[in-house]
């Protein structure tokens, strides 16, 4: 494209080619498309085709000889643009179709067929920093530790230092602080580049007036309430994304933008304005699971996003679960919920909540009801905390081994659950990385039958990514739950804990390890006191939306204490595929018991999303 340059020169970091493209039915008969680049440095050939249009042009097939003019001339700034990020600000670049420069063809002259690409690339010699200052810098201000002499002069470096520079600024309040000058030079002789940059750090601003705008539904005092920007207070533009976080999170509004106003309000406020596109009011869903032993589950929920103009939640989700079961009978439920966001703090959502259901086990049957109000608190976007207030009643019937004799119970309490979840996960539906932890205590007092104690439960996830593009992924989870207090026949049924099934151990049947408990002569088998279960899964990608996954499941119950004489134990392990749909990968697992006496056989798990 150009001879290297043996002077000192200006570079320009934006570099645009446009082209203008014509129609026409031109037809491309693209034989061979050669792109190479000369040096033996493989991560700077990675970056620059990685940045090629040519070559996602060749993969997708495209048949227009003037969207490959096009394509052409664009390249060179693409090329140029990857080269600089490298720190190569010399290169010198040729792409020939047919032989003759891209560059030279004009936009009105493109060739009717194009049969040969040829992209060549000398990336040049690699320039190191000589000289960066970036002033004046606001206290606590850390700039990029590759913006110092010596280090490799990527563009991208002198970006990042430069938007550090004018953020540590923004972060303390000067919200119009802005570049007034930079000096980038670079020396083609001595190949190095010098960055000098000014900032304006302009005045501290306090913010000021919120504006609200697009919202047609919700009142405007409630926007501006979720949003929560606290008007006389120092400028954060922290403050600015936790508050189109707070908007997001009710699920009222299609999109969120906050936006700053160009002048300044005498003396020292900056006004914001609020844009909001609202959500369709409504929302119907439905999901299926299916395993083999355990049946097939129906959930459908029907949502108004909008109830009450306040971005009020309601929530109404219906449930029929274990439908063809081989060891129990239909579970069926019904739930309605509203939560209204912005409650007491700018974080908490108020939830209120009713639950029946009725239960249909292998060893009891029972109706339940669960009353409730309660609230969420959002401390940071991975940290949540939550508190109810909640009656639960349970009626039903427990049966012995051989149902040859029944008993029948009663269990009421009134409980505080008080949990919290730190999600750290990179993807929530399918991660690579970070962890997940949920902790819940739930003290209760009973009456009648029912005795007073507390419910302790935990799940705790780990991710782990490895090898290109996280091809290989080792997965981890460990539950544990115990209920302290009350005993075995006074805590509520259908808080005991059982093992086995999609959500423990697969491979086993479902909740099909418990106690043997012994109530007048007659053998009972029912949920326990205290429980453990953990779960390794190792997933590899064979295709971008393809997967593979080996796992092995294992948990325990207990009566009294972890590890219990009475206690026992089982394990399963097994195969499962994946095939990853945009939102969620599809989930199809087989398992088998390989420690235990609960189950035998093959057992199948599809689903929705990962195991974990």
């Amino acid at each position: 494209m150009s001879a290297r340059p043996h002077r000192c020169a200006r570079v320009v970091f934006a570099v645009a080619i446009g082209a203008v493209v014509m129609g026409g039915d031109a037809s491309l008969a693209l034989e061979r498309l050669d792109f190479t680049v000369s040096g033996t440095d493989k991560a700077l050939t990675k970056a620059v085709r990685g940045a090629s249009g040519l070559l996602v042009l060749e993969d997708d097939a495209k048949d227009m000889a003037d969207e490959v003019l096009a394509a052409a001339r664009a390249e060179y700034g693409r090329l140029i643009r990857a080269l600089y990020a490298q720190g190569h600000y010399s290169p010198v670049i040729s792409i020939r179709l047919d032989g003759r420069e891209a560059a030279s063809i004009a936009p009105l002259d493109s060739p009717s067929r194009i049969a040969s690409i040829e992209v060549s690339v000398d990336p040049g010699p690699k320039f190191v920093f000589a000289g960066t200052r970036i002033r004046p810098l606001a206290p606590g201000t850390v700039l990029p530790e590759e913006f110092a002499a010596g280090k490799t002069a990527g563009s991208d470096v002198v970006r990042a230092a430069v938007t550090a520079g004018v953020d540590g600024w923004r972060n303390i309040g000067h919200a119009k602080a802005k570049v007034a000058g930079q000096d980038v030079v670079a020396d083609h002789r001595a190949n190095t580049l010098s960055a000098d940059v000014h900032i304006a750090a302009g005045p501290a601003l306090r913010f000021g007036n919120v504006a609200i705008v697009g919202n047609g539904r919700t009142r405007e005092n409630r926007v501006r309430k979720i949003a929560g920007i606290p008007q006389g207070a120092a400028y954060n533009p922290a403050e600015i994304a936790r508050a189109e976080g707070r908007l997001r999170r009710t699920g009222a509004f299609k999109s969120v933008a906050i936006t700053e106003d160009d002048q300044i309000t005498a003396p020292d406020l900056l006004g914001t304005t609020v844009t909001v596109v609202e959500e369709k009011r409504r929302h119907l869903s439905f999901g299926a699971e299916i395993s083999s032993l355990e049946g097939l589950d129906l959930t459908a929920a029907w949502m108004h996003r909008n109830l009450l103009g306040g971005a009020e939640k309601l929530r109404i989700e219906g449930e029929v679960k274990n439908i063809g079961a081989s060891g129990s009978g239909i579970d069926y439920g019904l739930a309605i919920s509203i939560d209204r966001p912005a409650t007491l703090t700018r974080d908490t959502t108020l939830r209120f909540k009713t639950e029946i259901a009725h239960v249909d086990e292998d060893d009891y049957r029972a109706n339940i009801l669960d009353l409730g109000i309660g609230f969420t608190h959002v401390f940071s976007d991975s940290l949540t905390g939550r508190i109810d207030l909640a009656y639960e009643l349970a009626k039903g019937t427990a049966y012995s081994d051989n149902r040859a004799f029944s008993e029948d119970f009663t269990y009421r309490s009134i409980s505080l659950p008080i949990g919290l979840t730190w999600d750290r996960r990179n993807d929530k539906t399918d991660a690579t990385g970070g962890f997940y932890i949920d902790a819940e205590v739930k003290p209760f007092v009973g009456f009648g039958q029912t005795g007073s104690g507390a419910r302790f439960t935990s799940d705790m996830r780990i991710y782990r990514g490895f090898g290109e593009n996280d091809r290989f992924v080792l997965a981890g989870r460990w539950q544990t739950g115990a209920i302290l207090g009350a005993s075995l026949f006074e805590a509520p049924r259908d808080d005991l804990f059982y093992s086995g099934g999609g959500g423990t151990v697969r491979g086993q049947p479902y909740q099909s390890l418990g106690v043997n408990v012994l109530r007048s002569a007659t053998g009972f088998s029912i949920g326990g006191t205290h429980f453990m279960s953990a779960s390794v899964e190792m997933r590899a990608k064979v295709t971008q939306n393809i997967g593979i996954v080996g796992f092995v499941d294992a948990g325990r119950v207990d009566v009294g204490g972890f590890f219990d004489p009475s206690g026992d134990w089982h394990a399963g392990a097994g195969l499962g595929l994946r095939y990853d749909t945009g939102f969620g990968p599809i989930r199809l697992d087989v398992a088998g018991p390989v420690g235990g006496t609960t189950g035998k056989g093959v057992q199948i798990y599809v689903g929705l999303g990962q195991a974990f």
